[in-house]
């Protein structure tokens, strides 16, 4: 069930919106990232991810980051502003986040201090904490990498990318699944047992 406050925007309103898919702030396995603005108001500056759905997991990344994001609430999560569904194309479209990624952060040429990296942290970790036993229904998020953790205008961490995300019921530990993430952000023991708690 989606959160009622999510918008359904067509593909025309968004081809609008990012001028095109002109002006790209990332891409994935799964697809393409473009900077918009939605007519809401004076205009709100949207990150809108344009999935490949000739890719049979773009459609299953699509599902599980609408039903993951779309029921969840936290200062330390990424925002859904809504989505595009229509015909071939799925599109996710978040709240735009102005400092980038927590990657790009941390390798630019100004270094970050000790204190913005320890607040960092404990953002990501609350994020966490919150995704793992304060939702209704517990998320494994299976991707977590500076290149998913977004920075908003007060450099706090925002997690994002749930197109991997494991879901599992209130009295459940433990989930078998085929390792997911990216190579050397996964931790070691998932490779010995495959179970991910």
């Amino acid at each position: 069930m989606l959160d009622s406050s999510l918008c359904s925007f067509s593909y025309r309103e968004l081809q609008e919106a990012t001028n095109g898919f002109t002006e790209e702030l990332g891409r994935g396995a799964f697809g393409v990232v473009y900077k918009g603005t939605i007519k809401i108001g004076s205009g709100v500056q949207v990150a809108v991810k344009k999935l490949n759905c000739v890719i049979q997991d773009g459609e299953k990344e699509f599902k599980t980051e609408l039903s993951v994001i779309g029921k969840t609430h936290h200062k330390n999560l990424v925002c859904l502003v809504g989505y595009c569904d229509e015909g071939e194309h799925r599109l996710l479209v978040y709240e735009f986040l102005s400092n980038g990624t927590l990657a790009s952060f941390l390798f630019a040429d100004t270094k970050p201090s000790w204190t913005q990296r320890i607040e960092i942290a404990c953002g990501v970790a609350k994020g966490l904490l919150y995704l793992h036993e304060e939702c209704s229904t517990q998320v494994i998020h299976c991707d977590i990498k500076p290149q998913n953790i977004l920075l908003d205008d007060y450099y706090t961490a925002r997690i994002s990318d749930f197109g991997l995300a494991k879901l599992l019921m209130m009295n459940q530990s433990h989930t078998h699944t085929a390792i997911r993430g990216t190579k050397g952000y996964v931790a070691p023991e998932e490779h010995a047992n495959h179970c991910q708690s």
